[in-house]
């Protein structure tokens, strides 16, 4: 599996999923602008990844 560090599908998938702070919303949507940005971005990524792993979880 390779990543390519331009995709921004994720970022969609996740505006998608839950509502946002409008800072946050411009962060997914505009991308990084310093490195305060790439840290919250890496935050977002992770909460991403934790409710993309929750929906694929087959309901019991």
């Amino acid at each position: 599996m390779t990543n390519k560090w331009n995709d921004k599908s994720w970022q969609k998938d996740f505006l998608n999923m839950k509502s946002h702070s409008p800072a946050d919303a411009k962060l997914l949507i505009g991308g990084v602008k310093g490195l305060k940005d790439a840290w919250r971005l890496g935050v977002l990524h992770v909460e991403y990844e934790k409710l993309k792993k929750i929906q694929d979880q087959p309901q019991q």
